[in-house]
């Protein structure tokens, strides 16, 4: 079955929903696909026990005139058009012009005890508070870098957690000096201070990093260094992410060009979003990390541009740009620090899929080789978790995938019009 679109956006976050309402209010056939249920993707993720945030509910309301597209997993890409598959089976979605808004995905970096249950990312265990994991009463840590820090902590104390302390690996000099930068940025100010009242009480140490998990059949204390040496605290949860990293695997499948002179390559584009490849546009954070702001401007320049609307896209650049200064200087002051990096020892578990500790790597020139040899990579997650963090380590750039972009079912890929060298037997990294 092949549904045609003459706008197809892929994920349905901030920068999507932009996207897709700027394309309708052109008069376009627009489908906004997302693998989630609901959309608002990762930032405006549906809490059980709050209420969407007020821009939140506003961007929901504009979808009148788009055709959502929920629960579809994109697995490949067949000559102008994406296979995806649905909880009923699978479809080819045509596309006269296409829009990845993929955004990012966290990342995490490896530290004895990591793998322990009750070990999260930040973001993934404020995800899954808001869909109704119990956290109320329990003792939780929250560590690693950036406002994602507050923003979790904040939705786990309003849904009943006890905070043992938020832990931030940047300097205390850095954090101060981004905090005085936020005078030029009068509303990022008012919505960290708003974060902050909500965490009134809450210790927020700086310079401070969860070094070792310990526990048996969960974890039940972690080692914590900062500047007065390291202490052991208890929990029954332990938070830890390091920011984000963008979701380029589908644009480099369809052939898109990535920029890789950062740690973490990221889609290509041009002032006006375009991509390297014709009728493709990439906005938000597979094209950097900038958050929310940024996302929903390049969400309506990449809708103007889908349409053929140059003059209101290059409207809105100023304010893009500006935007996306802000993100820059998230990115200067909370980068994580060298003593992260070193946090893992050679028996650390590294690809938590296939059990391949940080040791065993040794000796390989590339991750392809490293793969071949340890299966590393190989797992559920596709490389997405160790070989981002890999990457971050220093050890290997993130190769290229290969289709399917998600573990799929055999009818589904029954269906792919694969050419020979695209062997779907060999998981990508």
């Amino acid at each position: 079955m092949t549904e045609r679109y003459d706008v197809l956006v892929v994920g349905a976050g901030p920068a999507g929903l932009a996207a897709a309402h700027t394309a309708a209010a052109h008069g376009a056939r627009v489908g906004l696909l997302d693998a989630q249920p609901r959309v608002g993707g990762q930032v405006w993720r549906h809490d059980v026990r709050k209420p969407a945030p007020r821009a939140a509910r506003a961007a929901f309301e504009t979808l009148r005139q788009v055709t959502l597209l929920a629960q579809r997993s994109v697995v490949a890409s067949e000559d102008g058009a994406l296979r995806v598959e649905t909880p009923q089976g699978s479809a080819l979605l045509a596309y006269g012009a296409l829009i990845l808004a993929t955004g990012a995905r966290e990342l995490l970096l490896p530290f004895p005890g990591w793998t322990l249950p009750g070990v999260t990312g930040a973001g993934g265990l404020q995800a899954l508070t808001k869909q109704g994991w119990p956290v109320a009463g329990k003792r939780v840590v929250v560590a690693g870098s950036g406002p994602l820090l507050l923003a979790a902590a904040a939705t786990l104390r309003a849904h009943g957690a006890r905070l043992v302390g938020i832990h931030e690996q940047a300097s205390a000099d850095s954090v101060h000096a981004f905090a005085r930068q936020l005078l030029h940025w009068p509303t990022r100010a008012a919505q960290a201070l708003s974060l902050r009242a909500r965490l009134l009480g809450v210790p927020y140490r700086l310079g401070s990093v969860v070094r070792h998990a310990h526990g048996e059949e969960a974890v039940r204390t972690v080692e914590i260094e900062d500047a007065h040496g390291t202490h052991v605290v208890d929990c029954d949860l332990l938070a830890v992410g390091y920011g984000l990293v963008p979701n380029v695997e589908l644009a480099q499948l369809l052939g898109c060009a990535l920029d890789h002179t950062a740690t973490h390559p990221q889609v290509q584009v041009d002032e006006l979003l375009r991509t390297s490849v014709p009728a493709i546009f990439a906005a938000g954070e597979a094209c950097g990390i900038g958050g929310l702001a940024v996302a929903r401007i390049e969400g309506a320049i990449a809708g103007h541009m889908a349409v053929g609307n140059a003059a209101e896209a290059r409207a809105l650049l100023p304010e893009r740009e500006r935007a996306r200064r802000f993100g820059a200087l998230l990115a200067m002051h909370f980068a994580p620090g060298q003593r992260v990096r070193a946090l893992a020892t050679p028996q650390t578990l590294i690809c938590r899929c296939e059990d391949v500790p940080l040791g065993a790597l040794d000796g390989y020139a590339d991750a392809r080789e490293a793969k071949l040899a340890t299966r590393c990579g190989m797992g559920a997650c596709q490389g997405r978790i160790c070989g981002t963090a890999l990457a971050e380590l220093g050890r290997f750039p993130r190769s290229a995938g290969r289709p399917p972009l998600f573990p799929a079912r055999l009818a589904t890929l029954a269906g792919l019009a694969l050419s020979p060298s695209d062997d779907v037997s060999r998981s990508p990294t």
